[in-house]
Parts: structure tokens; sequence; C-alpha cells
């Protein structure tokens, strides 16, 4: 089984130079042990009854997350009416290969505006059912949103360790009141989005599909790696901030001529990954746009955190929020979208 991550094609000078990634899997059996094993901590650790163990939400979330990554097989990619080999999946089961498309493939195969889709398939097996996958076609100038996903756009209360997986895993995924209509209006004025976030690759689909439901934007995903094995919940480690920032600013190393907005929340680190990117690259960050959420530390310590970041920056650079009303009222964020 391959998935394909949703990824970006920047301006070439024969056209476009594009990124397709995927994971290639195998579904654990049924009643292997390592899969037992995994259901048996899940139910534990979110204390399940029998009803949501049967639920369609946790049976489809959770078997996102119940594979085996599968090495050192050949990955094929058909785009139009060319094959190309993307070469071998790694020992992560992740594969990855940068593909040239002229101008004139573009414009015979994008649809649904700057979106080009192709299909992947492992090389030898014609009897298994293509991948679809899709590329977004980013000009070099312009206004890209890197956001956030989790309690930005999606309500999942990382503060709570509990209430983060029972919403990632068992209940359906709900968007921030507000927000897609705000990523929509931006997105009419031509602004491209990024997610950027600690959410598992192996939710990417689901995501997509929450973005498409909720009405919000589609654009490139970047997530991190999570293994089951991981010693905490969701795999989230002390390296997420280093992680999240090279991802942040390869994006706007690979278009160094647009502005980037950049719109997290305060749960976690997305202030202090903003505030660093926004000082290395001062002349490419138009704006940083920061949800207040609830937290284990006092709304007064929150905001004191807060205040003493934007003060790293210049005037009116970071932006705090916390109802969407808000954010679309900020006429720096208005003017950069526009």
């Amino acid at each position: 089984m391959i998935v394909c991550f949703p990824t970006y094609a920047r301006r070439s000078p024969t056209g476009w130079t594009a990124t397709v990634a995927g994971m290639v899997t195998r579904p654990l059996p049924e009643r292997s042990r390592r899969r037992v094993w995994a259901v048996a901590v899940l139910k534990r650790l979110l204390e399940l009854d029998e009803a949501q163990l049967e639920s369609d939400v946790f049976r489809r979330r959770a078997e996102a997350f119940l594979f085996q990554r599968l090495e050192g097989l050949r990955v094929r990619v058909r785009l139009g009416d060319r094959t190309i080999d993307a070469g071998l999946s790694d020992r992560r089961g992740h594969f990855e290969t940068r593909v040239e498309i002229d101008d004139d493939l573009v414009a015979a195969w994008q649809h649904g505006g700057q979106i080009v889709p192709y299909e992947a398939m492992l090389d030898g097996e014609p009897a298994e059912p293509p991948a679809a996958g899709a590329v977004h076609l980013v000009d070099d100038t312009g206004v890209s949103v890197i956001s956030d996903i989790d309690d930005t756009v999606k309500f999942s209360n990382v503060a709570d360790r509990r209430e983060l997986l029972l919403n990632t895993l068992v209940r359906e995924f709900v968007p921030v009141s507000g927000m897609p209509e705000v990523y929509r209006r931006w997105h009419e004025r031509g602004a491209a989005f990024h997610y950027v976030s600690s959410s598992p690759w192996q939710l990417s689909d689901c995501l997509c599909r929450f973005l498409g439901a909720a009405g919000l934007p589609a654009g490139s995903m970047h997530l991190k790696l999570f293994r089951l094995k991981d010693s905490t919940p969701l795999g989230r480690l002390p390296s997420r901030k280093r992680a999240k920032r090279r991802i942040i600013e390869q994006i706007m190393a690979d278009f160094p001529h647009r502005r980037f907005v950049l719109v997290g929340d305060s749960g976690e680190r997305d202030p202090e990954v903003y505030v660093d990117v926004a000082r290395r690259r001062p002349d490419q960050v138009s704006g940083i746009a920061i949800r207040e959420v609830p937290a284990k530390a006092s709304p007064a310590k929150v905001r004191e955190r807060l205040g003493r970041l934007a003060r790293r920056l210049p005037a009116a650079t970071l932006t705090v929020f916390q109802t969407a009303d808000e954010l679309s009222a900020l006429e720096p964020l208005a003017a950069s979208a526009g």
C-alpha cells in the first residue's frame, strides 16, 4: 500500500520542479501479536470501552498506525503520459524524488486550479491499484501561509494529553470556529498554503479529507514521523521545535521571493519557532498570528511569554488572537494576502 503526501512544485527554467513523496506500508495481520499489543495500549491509554473500540472513527484512525513499513521497494510515478522512477523506499518506508515538469504537461494535466495529480505504484506489481497524489504549483512571487494544524485550524486540546489522543483517534475532527472562512478569503486573494504540523504522517489522508470537508484550502503537508514504539504518546519528542523550523526554512529557501504569514497557537512552541524564523528571515516574513489557547500556565503567564517574544520583532509583527474574527480584521495580514 502506498500513501502519497501532498507536496509542492516551484518554477524552474523549463517549467516546474516538483517534489513527489510518500510511504510504502503493509497492514499488520488481523491477529498479529504487534496489532493486538498496539490496540491494547491505545485502549489502556484512552480508557476506551468496547463500543468506542468498535466505532468507525477509531477503527479507521487506528488502522492508519497498524502497519509494517516496507524498505527497499521501488516506486514508480505516473505523471500524465510519463512514468518516472521515484527510487527505493527507505528504512522508514518513505520515498521522495524531484521531478521536472514542463509547462505543456502542466497545462494538460493540472486540475482544481494550481494542482497537478499523479499516480504512484510499486514496480512489478501492476495488479495493485495505484495511489493518488497531488502536487501544488506555487509561483515564484506572492504570499504563502504556513499554518499549524492542531489547535490552529483543528480543535485538538494539545494541553491535555488524553484529550489530544481522544480527539486524534476516537472523535471526528472539528475545525476551529471561523478559521476555514478566514483561510478561504486569503486563498481567494491568491495565498498558497503549507501545513507544517507535529501531527503524524500516518494521518495525512485523514487530515486531507478534514481540510476538504471543513472548507479549508488544500496545500502541501509537512508532518512528522511517528512509530507506535515511541515512548511518548504520538511521538511528541523534544526535537520537534528544531524539525519544524528546518521545514519552514526549507519552504522559504525554495521560494526566496515570496512573502510568508505564519499562523499557529500558543499551546506548544509555535511562537518561539516562528519568532526564530522571522529574526533569521526578516525580509520574507510579513506577519505572525498566534491563537491563544488554554494551557497549564495561567493566561497572564502565557501573555507575558508572548509579549516577551513580540518585543524581539519589529512592532506589530506578532499578533495574538482568540477568535478568528480578530484574525480576519488584521490589516497587515489582510494586505499581505491581498
